[in-house]
């Protein structure tokens, strides 16, 4: 609690929330559902799951262990990559019409988001954009608790399990947004590494660069004294800023990120990188749904909102679409070494922890040693080389900030004051990063 960072400041905030669902890892774990499910009450289950896995043997574990709790469920697989409005909506009457006392979750960031999402407006009817921020929405908060949920996520990336957002696309924006409550917040999450063995390798390393800008960005936001004091604690966001716990989640995240994202790529056999790149996704879900992102995860909307005629080796989405992990890393490296400035003590730290060689550097290195750092992971898993790689050009960088700056509060929790101007600026740097 000492730590420089976290000095008090005139009028912010002195006090942070720490907020988890309970939590088991391990192999097999996803076996356990069922008996985990009955000592809740839970008596009829909605369970979320994406076409993909439905006919998949960890939706079957699922099932058979609900069955064998006699707990009645029903399945919604009817989700889409990267959730929007209508997928919402129709999800929210799934819940409606079929009098469910509970949820669960598996699938990657989707079903778990989907997930979420859909209770909102089967407990709280609204206008769609009623309970998302300003400039999109009108700012409601959801007003209570919703039906306690259970997430088991089969990648290692999201974190969604242990956070309370939800990232939805809205589609008369054509552009993803994020749905925030701490009533949004599982109430137990199964976290089972096995699930990843049969993920391609694009895969892996998309979600590991998702992991790993949770992690980085977590440890390089704004630090929570930096946000004003709220009235009261109901009123208190998670996406607070930079705290102790957060610190703790997103170091060793990037330690695991480091040490195991390209053996976890590059040799699928390689089990150990991937459980342990399981575990590295769930710290950085921990550390960001008690932090909040910033600007790599603000600036991956603007990539997801001008996509044009590019697939993604490893996914079955059409054209166009790139995945959140690659959208969210393509223009990272760039953007942390606009931000270091703001923290420069803060980016050289979190270097070391994904591996770089930081001896004898000084704060005036801390940009380009984590900047590079980030290229050095990107070429050995064979990301593309900026946003050219994706097919953007410089044309494409007036609209993606336009479309990026009304992400005010990920904006906000940077450690640098950022404006469109910056953005830009940064989006052209990001072009081509080697």
């Amino acid at each position: 609690m000492g730590c420089q960072y976290f000095e008090p400041c005139d009028h912010g905030a002195g006090t942070f929330t720490v907020a988890m669902p309970k939590l088991t890892f391990g192999r097999g774990c996803l076996s356990e559902i069922g008996e985990r499910a009955q000592a809740r009450g839970f008596t009829r289950v909605a369970l979320f799951t994406d076409p993909t896995l439905l006919s998949g043997p960890y939706v079957a574990t699922v099932c058979d262990s609900l069955k064998k709790s006699a707990i009645d469920f029903e399945i919604f697989s009817n989700i889409r990559i990267e959730p929007d409005d209508r997928t919402i909506i129709e999800a929210s009457l799934f819940l409606v019409e079929g009098n469910y006392d509970s949820v669960i979750s598996v699938g990657g960031g989707s079903s778990i988001d989907t997930a979420k999402a859909a209770m909102v407006y089967a407990c709280y009817p609204a206008d769609f954009t009623d309970y998302f921020g300003a400039p999109v929405g009108a700012g409601k908060p959801i007003p209570g608790a919703l039906l306690p949920h259970i997430a088991c996520p089969t990648t290692s990336g999201t974190g969604s399990e242990c956070t309370s957002v939800s990232v939805i696309r809205l589609n008369e924006h054509n552009c993803k947004f994020v749905l925030g409550s701490p009533y949004l917040l599982p109430v137990e999450a199964l976290v089972d590494p096995s699930c990843t063995e049969s993920l391609p390798a694009n895969v892996i390393a998309s979600t590991g660069f998702d992991l790993l800008c949770h992690a980085l960005e977590c440890y390089t936001a704004k630090a929570y004294t930096r946000w004003p004091v709220v009235a009261s604690p109901k009123q208190r966001t998670l996406l607070q800023g930079a705290n102790p716990w957060s610190d703790m989640a997103a170091k060793k995240a990037l330690e695991i990120v480091g040490e195991f994202l390209s053996r976890g790529v590059n040799e699928s056999s390689d089990t150990i990188a991937r459980d342990q790149l399981m575990w590295g996704a769930t710290l950085a879900g921990m550390a960001f749904g008690n932090s909040g992102t910033h600007l790599p995860h603000a600036m991956s909307y603007g990539v997801t909102h001008y996509m044009r005629d590019i697939e993604t080796e490893g996914y079955s989405m059409s054209s166009p679409f790139v995945p959140h992990g690659i959208s969210v890393v393509v223009s990272a490296p760039a953007i942390f070494r606009y931000l270091a400035t703001g923290a420069p003590e803060r980016h050289l730290e979190a270097a070391g922890y994904l591996g770089a060689s930081i001896a004898g550097a000084t704060k005036d290195d801390s940009g380009e040693i984590v900047g590079a750092r980030l290229v050095e992971l990107m070429r050995e898993t064979s990301m593309p080389n900026g946003l050219k790689g994706l097919g953007f050009n410089d044309n494409d960088v007036r609209p993606m900030t336009d479309s990026v700056i009304r992400q005010t509060r990920a904006i906000g929790n940077a450690p640098r004051e950022t404006n469109a101007i910056d953005i830009e600026n940064i989006y052209r740097d990001a072009l081509t990063l080697w």
